[in-house]
């Protein structure tokens, strides 16, 4: 199964907590590379993957917004 069936068979609240999950998720990510960068020392293959996660995550946030905001045609 896709992630867009996924979303169309939840409903809007379960898809709500999941929003802020995921932004909390994507929230501490950045933190977590803004200080994995500070000090310097970071690991560039670690840099990576959380970099990576941080996108996957925004994809996952555009998707559940989309589905959650109505279209209203103007």
């Amino acid at each position: 199964m896709n992630a867009q069936s996924d979303l169309s068979m939840k409903s809007d609240d379960v898809l709500k907590v999941e929003l802020a999950v995921f932004q909390r998720e994507h929230r501490d990510l950045d933190d977590a590379i803004r200080a994995l960068e500070e000090r310097g020392t970071a690991d560039q293959l670690t840099l990576r993957r959380f970099k990576k996660q941080k996108l996957a995550l925004k994809d996952k946030i555009a998707r559940i917004q989309d589905r959650i905001t109505p279209d209203i045609i103007a």
